[in-house]
Protein backbone atom coordinates (compact mmCIF):
# COMPACT_ATOMS: atom_id res chain seq x y z
CA UNK A 1 0.00 0.00 0.00
CA UNK A 2 2.58 2.48 1.16
CA UNK A 3 5.08 1.67 -2.38
CA UNK A 4 1.97 1.94 -4.27
CA UNK A 5 1.21 5.55 -2.46
CA UNK A 6 4.07 7.24 -4.13
CA UNK A 7 3.05 6.68 -7.81
CA UNK A 8 0.96 9.36 -7.70
CA UNK A 9 -0.25 11.70 -11.15
CA UNK A 10 2.12 14.64 -9.48
CA UNK A 11 5.08 12.26 -8.72
CA UNK A 12 7.86 12.33 -11.28
CA UNK A 13 8.67 8.97 -10.40
CA UNK A 14 5.31 7.80 -12.07
CA UNK A 15 6.59 9.69 -14.94
CA UNK A 16 9.67 7.92 -14.88
CA UNK A 17 8.60 5.05 -14.83
CA UNK A 18 6.22 5.14 -17.61
CA UNK A 19 8.99 6.36 -19.85
CA UNK A 20 11.82 4.14 -18.82
CA UNK A 21 10.11 0.94 -18.06
CA UNK A 22 8.69 0.33 -21.42
CA UNK A 23 11.37 1.94 -23.41
CA UNK A 24 14.10 0.02 -22.17
CA UNK A 25 11.71 -3.65 -22.10
CA UNK A 26 12.03 -3.53 -25.77
CA UNK A 27 16.01 -4.79 -25.53
CA UNK A 28 16.07 -6.27 -21.81
CA UNK A 29 12.71 -8.32 -21.41
CA UNK A 30 13.30 -8.92 -18.34
CA UNK A 31 12.42 -5.88 -16.74
CA UNK A 32 8.21 -5.76 -16.33
CA UNK A 33 6.90 -2.97 -18.37
CA UNK A 34 3.46 -4.07 -19.03
CA UNK A 35 3.17 -4.62 -14.60
CA UNK A 36 4.88 -1.27 -14.55
CA UNK A 37 2.36 0.44 -16.17
CA UNK A 38 -0.37 -1.55 -14.60
CA UNK A 39 0.65 -0.31 -11.37
CA UNK A 40 0.36 2.84 -12.16
CA UNK A 41 -3.12 2.84 -13.68
CA UNK A 42 -4.06 0.86 -10.25
CA UNK A 43 -2.09 3.58 -8.08
CA UNK A 44 -4.10 6.19 -9.91
CA UNK A 45 -7.82 4.56 -9.78
CA UNK A 46 -9.16 6.74 -7.34
CA UNK A 47 -8.01 10.08 -9.19
CA UNK A 48 -9.64 11.78 -11.98
CA UNK A 49 -7.17 14.24 -12.41
CA UNK A 50 -6.58 14.99 -16.12
CA UNK A 51 -2.33 14.10 -16.11
CA UNK A 52 -3.31 10.56 -15.75
CA UNK A 53 -3.65 11.03 -19.70
CA UNK A 54 0.16 12.35 -19.85
CA UNK A 55 1.07 9.17 -17.74
CA UNK A 56 -0.91 7.08 -20.71
CA UNK A 57 1.13 9.58 -23.12
CA UNK A 58 4.63 8.81 -21.40
CA UNK A 59 4.41 5.08 -21.52
CA UNK A 60 3.32 5.39 -24.79
CA UNK A 61 6.57 6.97 -25.69
CA UNK A 62 8.24 5.10 -23.63
CA UNK A 63 7.14 2.36 -26.08
CA UNK A 64 7.64 4.04 -28.90
CA UNK A 65 11.42 4.94 -27.95
CA UNK A 66 12.59 1.39 -27.30
CA UNK A 67 10.68 -0.31 -30.24
CA UNK A 68 12.39 2.56 -32.86
CA UNK A 69 15.96 1.62 -30.75
CA UNK A 70 15.75 -2.15 -31.40
CA UNK A 71 14.78 -1.14 -35.28
CA UNK A 72 17.98 0.74 -34.83
CA UNK A 73 19.79 -2.05 -33.38
CA UNK A 74 18.55 -4.89 -36.12
CA UNK A 75 19.74 -2.50 -38.93
CA UNK A 76 23.28 -1.08 -37.68
CA UNK A 77 24.18 -4.11 -35.62
CA UNK A 78 22.35 -7.14 -37.46
CA UNK A 79 25.25 -10.03 -37.46
CA UNK A 80 25.86 -8.80 -33.59
CA UNK A 81 22.27 -9.07 -33.08
CA UNK A 82 21.56 -12.25 -34.72
CA UNK A 83 24.50 -13.82 -32.92
CA UNK A 84 23.23 -12.31 -29.14
CA UNK A 85 19.60 -13.25 -29.96
CA UNK A 86 18.60 -15.52 -33.01
CA UNK A 87 21.61 -18.30 -32.34
CA UNK A 88 19.91 -20.62 -30.69
CA UNK A 89 17.46 -23.06 -31.90
CA UNK A 90 14.92 -21.66 -30.17
CA UNK A 91 15.78 -18.30 -31.21
CA UNK A 92 16.06 -18.98 -34.80
CA UNK A 93 12.22 -20.24 -35.09
CA UNK A 94 11.38 -17.08 -33.35
CA UNK A 95 13.11 -15.35 -36.39
CA UNK A 96 11.74 -17.15 -38.57
CA UNK A 97 8.72 -16.94 -37.40
CA UNK A 98 9.03 -13.19 -37.00
CA UNK A 99 10.20 -12.97 -40.64
CA UNK A 100 7.13 -14.94 -42.43
CA UNK A 101 4.55 -12.73 -40.18
CA UNK A 102 6.05 -9.32 -40.90
CA UNK A 103 6.26 -10.31 -44.93
CA UNK A 104 2.30 -11.52 -44.59
CA UNK A 105 0.77 -9.36 -42.04
CA UNK A 106 3.24 -6.02 -42.49
CA UNK A 107 2.26 -3.41 -40.32
CA UNK A 108 -0.79 -4.99 -38.23
CA UNK A 109 1.54 -7.80 -36.82
CA UNK A 110 4.11 -4.74 -35.07
CA UNK A 111 0.80 -3.53 -33.70
CA UNK A 112 -0.44 -7.34 -32.16
CA UNK A 113 3.09 -7.99 -31.43
CA UNK A 114 2.84 -5.50 -28.18
CA UNK A 115 0.83 -7.99 -26.81
CA UNK A 116 2.62 -11.24 -28.07
CA UNK A 117 4.78 -12.81 -25.11
CA UNK A 118 8.39 -12.44 -26.54
CA UNK A 119 7.24 -11.38 -29.71
CA UNK A 120 7.66 -7.73 -29.63
CA UNK A 121 12.02 -8.01 -29.43
CA UNK A 122 12.02 -10.17 -32.05
CA UNK A 123 9.95 -8.72 -34.63
CA UNK A 124 11.48 -5.15 -33.70
CA UNK A 125 14.69 -6.40 -34.48
CA UNK A 126 13.74 -8.62 -37.47
CA UNK A 127 12.39 -5.12 -39.19
CA UNK A 128 15.75 -3.56 -38.81
CA UNK A 129 17.62 -6.64 -39.82
CA UNK A 130 15.40 -7.01 -43.38
CA UNK A 131 15.50 -3.30 -43.48
CA UNK A 132 11.74 -2.78 -43.28
CA UNK A 133 9.93 0.72 -44.54
CA UNK A 134 11.18 3.00 -41.94
CA UNK A 135 8.06 5.35 -42.40
CA UNK A 136 5.57 2.30 -42.33
CA UNK A 137 7.69 1.35 -38.81
CA UNK A 138 7.72 4.43 -37.41
CA UNK A 139 3.41 4.68 -37.86
CA UNK A 140 3.00 0.98 -36.72
CA UNK A 141 4.97 1.55 -33.35
CA UNK A 142 3.50 4.71 -32.68
CA UNK A 143 -0.27 3.58 -32.89
CA UNK A 144 1.24 0.48 -31.59
CA UNK A 145 2.66 2.33 -28.21
CA UNK A 146 -0.99 4.42 -27.67
CA UNK A 147 -2.95 1.03 -28.04
CA UNK A 148 -0.82 -0.97 -25.80
CA UNK A 149 -0.23 1.49 -23.12
CA UNK A 150 -4.50 2.90 -22.68
CA UNK A 151 -4.84 -1.21 -22.51
CA UNK A 152 -2.21 -1.28 -19.68
CA UNK A 153 -3.72 1.77 -18.00
CA UNK A 154 -7.02 0.79 -18.64
CA UNK A 155 -6.38 -2.93 -16.72
CA UNK A 156 -5.27 -1.37 -13.98
CA UNK A 157 -7.15 1.38 -13.29
CA UNK A 158 -10.29 -1.39 -13.54
CA UNK A 159 -8.36 -3.42 -10.91
CA UNK A 160 -8.23 -0.47 -8.76
CA UNK A 161 -11.90 0.27 -8.89
CA UNK A 162 -12.59 -3.14 -7.98
CA UNK A 163 -10.95 -3.11 -5.00
CA UNK A 164 -10.11 0.11 -3.77
CA UNK A 165 -9.43 -0.62 -0.08
CA UNK A 166 -7.13 -3.18 -1.42
CA UNK A 167 -4.90 -1.93 -4.16
CA UNK A 168 -2.82 -5.05 -4.34
CA UNK A 169 -5.79 -7.37 -4.86
CA UNK A 170 -6.80 -4.33 -7.71
CA UNK A 171 -3.13 -5.15 -9.02
CA UNK A 172 -3.46 -8.78 -8.82
CA UNK A 173 -6.83 -9.05 -10.63
CA UNK A 174 -5.59 -6.76 -13.40
CA UNK A 175 -2.33 -9.05 -13.74
CA UNK A 176 -4.06 -12.23 -14.11
CA UNK A 177 -6.81 -10.33 -16.81
CA UNK A 178 -3.51 -9.28 -18.39
CA UNK A 179 -2.35 -13.01 -18.35
CA UNK A 180 -5.41 -14.47 -19.97
CA UNK A 181 -5.29 -11.96 -22.64
CA UNK A 182 -1.43 -12.49 -23.18
CA UNK A 183 -2.40 -16.50 -23.10
CA UNK A 184 -5.55 -16.51 -25.58
CA UNK A 185 -3.53 -14.46 -28.09
CA UNK A 186 -0.59 -16.58 -27.67
CA UNK A 187 -3.12 -20.03 -28.18
CA UNK A 188 -4.47 -18.47 -31.60
CA UNK A 189 -1.17 -17.49 -32.52
CA UNK A 190 0.38 -21.34 -32.03
CA UNK A 191 -2.36 -22.48 -33.60
CA UNK A 192 -2.50 -20.09 -36.70
CA UNK A 193 0.92 -21.27 -36.60
CA UNK A 194 0.47 -25.02 -36.84
CA UNK A 195 -2.25 -24.84 -39.11
CA UNK A 196 0.37 -22.56 -41.55
CA UNK A 197 3.10 -25.42 -41.57
CA UNK A 198 0.46 -27.98 -42.03
CA UNK A 199 -0.52 -26.51 -45.33
CA UNK A 200 3.06 -25.65 -46.20
CA UNK A 201 3.98 -29.13 -45.83
CA UNK A 202 1.27 -30.43 -47.77
CA UNK A 203 1.62 -27.94 -50.39
CA UNK A 204 5.57 -28.54 -50.14
CA UNK A 205 4.72 -32.66 -50.71
CA UNK A 206 2.50 -31.89 -53.99
CA UNK A 207 4.84 -29.74 -55.57
CA UNK A 208 7.34 -32.78 -54.59
CA UNK A 209 4.81 -35.85 -56.18
CA UNK A 210 4.20 -32.96 -59.60
CA UNK A 211 8.06 -32.71 -59.68
CA UNK A 212 8.26 -36.54 -59.77
CA UNK A 213 5.46 -37.24 -62.23
CA UNK A 214 6.91 -34.87 -64.70
CA UNK A 215 10.33 -35.64 -64.50
CA UNK A 216 8.41 -39.41 -65.09
CA UNK A 217 6.64 -38.08 -68.32
CA UNK A 218 9.74 -36.44 -69.23
CA UNK A 219 11.84 -39.58 -69.01
CA UNK A 220 9.35 -41.83 -70.75
CA UNK A 221 8.87 -39.36 -73.77
CA UNK A 222 12.72 -38.95 -74.06
CA UNK A 223 12.66 -42.91 -74.02
CA UNK A 224 9.75 -43.25 -76.74
CA UNK A 225 11.97 -40.75 -78.68
CA UNK A 226 15.09 -42.07 -78.28
CA UNK A 227 13.33 -45.99 -79.86
CA UNK A 228 11.63 -44.12 -82.45
CA UNK A 229 15.05 -42.79 -83.62
CA UNK A 230 16.45 -46.00 -83.42
CA UNK A 231 14.23 -47.56 -84.98
CA UNK A 232 13.93 -44.79 -88.17
CA UNK A 233 18.01 -45.13 -88.18
CA UNK A 234 17.44 -48.79 -88.86
CA UNK A 235 14.69 -48.39 -91.50
CA UNK A 236 16.78 -46.14 -93.29
CA UNK A 237 19.90 -48.56 -93.02
CA UNK A 238 18.11 -51.44 -94.50
CA UNK A 239 16.57 -49.24 -97.19
CA UNK A 240 20.19 -48.12 -97.89
CA UNK A 241 21.46 -51.51 -98.17
CA UNK A 242 18.37 -52.77 -100.31
CA UNK A 243 19.52 -49.92 -102.96
CA UNK A 244 22.61 -51.09 -102.99
CA UNK A 245 22.11 -54.41 -103.33
CA UNK A 246 18.97 -54.70 -105.72
CA UNK A 247 21.05 -52.82 -108.58
CA UNK A 248 24.02 -55.30 -108.76
CA UNK A 249 21.04 -58.51 -108.02
CA UNK A 250 18.98 -57.17 -111.03
CA UNK A 251 22.00 -56.51 -113.12
CA UNK A 252 23.47 -59.86 -112.43
CA UNK A 253 19.98 -61.69 -113.04
CA UNK A 254 19.46 -59.76 -116.34
CA UNK A 255 23.32 -61.22 -117.39
CA UNK A 256 22.13 -64.76 -116.31
CA UNK A 257 18.85 -64.13 -118.49
CA UNK A 258 21.06 -62.98 -121.52
CA UNK A 259 23.69 -65.27 -121.58
CA UNK A 260 21.68 -68.45 -122.67
CA UNK A 261 20.40 -66.29 -125.99
CA UNK A 262 23.81 -65.25 -126.15
CA UNK A 263 25.42 -68.82 -125.91
CA UNK A 264 23.23 -69.44 -128.77
CA UNK A 265 24.03 -66.97 -131.37
CA UNK A 266 27.13 -67.83 -130.85
CA UNK A 267 26.67 -71.94 -131.14
CA UNK A 268 24.87 -70.81 -134.54
CA UNK A 269 27.72 -68.83 -136.04
CA UNK A 270 30.14 -71.67 -135.62
CA UNK A 271 27.50 -74.19 -136.87
CA UNK A 272 29.12 -75.36 -140.37
CA UNK A 273 27.63 -75.08 -143.12
CA UNK A 274 25.15 -78.50 -144.41
CA UNK A 275 26.34 -79.63 -140.82
CA UNK A 276 23.27 -81.32 -138.81
CA UNK A 277 20.90 -80.81 -142.03
CA UNK A 278 19.47 -83.29 -143.81
CA UNK A 279 20.67 -84.11 -147.75
CA UNK A 280 18.89 -81.70 -150.11
CA UNK A 281 17.36 -79.11 -147.19
CA UNK A 282 17.97 -76.02 -146.69
CA UNK A 283 19.96 -74.79 -143.87
CA UNK A 284 17.31 -72.80 -141.75
CA UNK A 285 18.86 -69.45 -139.93
CA UNK A 286 19.76 -66.40 -141.72
CA UNK A 287 22.42 -66.17 -144.77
Amino acid sequence: MIALDVLRVDSLLSYLIAILAPALDAILPVIPSETAVITLGVATAGSADPRIALLVLCAAFGAFLGDNLCYLLGRWFGPWIERRFFQSEKGQKRRNWAERSLERYGMPLIIVCRFIPGGRTAVMLCCGIVRYDRRRFVIATAAAGLIWASYSFFIGRLGGKAFEDKPWAGLLLALGLTLTVSVIIEAIRRIRSRRAEIRRSAESGQSAESGRSAESGRSAEGTLDAESTEDTQATESDGDTRGTQDPLGAESDRGTRSQPALDGRRAWRHVPTGAGTAPGSEPSGPH
